[in-house]
């Protein structure tokens, strides 16, 4: 299982278009838990509800197996930890996602960065900062944050 996601890597980050629909789909889980992974590390403390955010997240959108998705994640911390941008994976969801699944994954970095009940500063600066690489506006980009910020607050 690892080996396939290791060949994806070596292709994503050399920046080979991708050979077939299922290179393609394995680039965008990438990218998309890369940004994911990139909120969770942005305050330096990776917490147990901020890992589990990030599993719910992929989880609805991609249908993978839990060793795939444990895959995922272990290859994408590696890749976060070495990328020097985001342009690489912002450009994936742009290639395939709607502008709706594009706001839908700024509001999952959200629940992401509010999943340990703290908002960090840097985690507020990768989410404004994906935001715009997505064309994400200002607008839709706060009405995600409240969405998420809402969610997280204990019902009274």
């Amino acid at each position: 299982m690892l080996q396939p996601l290791k060949h994806l890597l070596t292709t994503f980050l050399a920046l080979e278009p991708a050979k077939s629909a299922a290179d393609a789909a394995q680039a965008l889980h990438l990218a998309t838990a890369v940004l994911l992974v990139e909120v969770m590390r942005a305050d330096r403390e990776h917490s147990a509800e901020e890992h589990q955010a990030v599993i719910k997240a992929l989880g609805e959108r991609f249908a993978l197996p839990p060793d795939a998705m444990d895959d995922l994640i272990a290859l994408a911390q590696d890749t976060a930890r070495t990328a020097n941008d985001f342009h690489a994976f912002t450009s994936q969801v742009n290639e395939r996602f709607t502008h709706p699944q594009k706001i839908e994954l700024v509001e999952s970095l959200w629940h992401v960065a509010y999943a340990d009940a703290h908002l960090d500063a840097h985690e507020n600066h990768v989410i404004s900062k994906v935001a715009g690489l997505l064309h994400v506006t200002h607008g839709e980009y706060i009405a995600a944050k409240m969405r998420a910020k809402a969610a997280a607050l204990p019902s009274v």
